[in-house]
């Protein structure tokens, strides 16, 4: 019943992970977690799934060498998913704007916050918008905020927002609309 309910505390991880923007019609499909390893902590109100981990719900997919899901005591769940060895942690999933519209993301390490609907994503850190395949918006840097509650990011070269020598600089690319005209 523990692992159970814990699957289900990742469903509302998944949802926020892709975004304000992402498929309504994935909050109703089930939760499918992969993995070589599964370790629960019922007193602690810790799962942590290991070695290539993958997260399926609806058109959301996160892949991570490690994913830990915890519990704070009112309730509220915290993910934190780990990219493997020299690899980055990655997520993907359809967005309702139209049709093959998506968002991914990537970075050494993704966290979410259940309590404040906040994914951080750090290191090597990269979210973009596509059609299809096609990007549409990119940025990147050491670190990105996405608060979905207001369909808001920040991105920056540390998670303080302060300059580091060496961090790096900020990137975007921002594509120009193309919409059909009707003559």
């Amino acid at each position: 019943m523990k692992q159970i309910f814990s699957l289900l505390l990742l469903t509302l991880m998944a949802t926020v992970a892709g975004g304000a923007h992402a498929e309504k019609a994935d909050s109703e499909k089930p939760t499918n977690v992969e993995a070589d390893q599964m370790l629960y902590d019922d007193v602690k109100q810790v799962n942590t799934f290991i070695g290539n981990v993958v997260l399926t719900r609806g058109t959301l997919v996160m892949h991570a060498n490690k994913l830990i899901v915890s519990q704070d005591p009112a309730g509220y769940q915290h993910a934190t998913l780990l990219a493997p060895p020299g690899g980055l942690a990655t997520f993907r999933q359809k967005r309702d704007a139209g049709p093959n519209q998506w968002v991914e993301g990537q970075a050494e390490r993704i966290e979410y916050d259940g309590k404040t609907e906040m994914v951080k994503l750090f290191s090597k850190a990269k979210m973009r918008r596509l059609e299809g395949t096609k990007p549409t918006d990119e940025v990147e840097g050491e670190f990105i905020s996405y608060d979905s509650r207001a369909e808001f990011f920040t991105v920056n070269n540390t998670p303080s927002g302060e300059n580091k020598p060496g961090g790096g600089r900020i990137k975007a690319v921002i594509q120009p609309r193309t919409e059909s005209k009707e003559k």
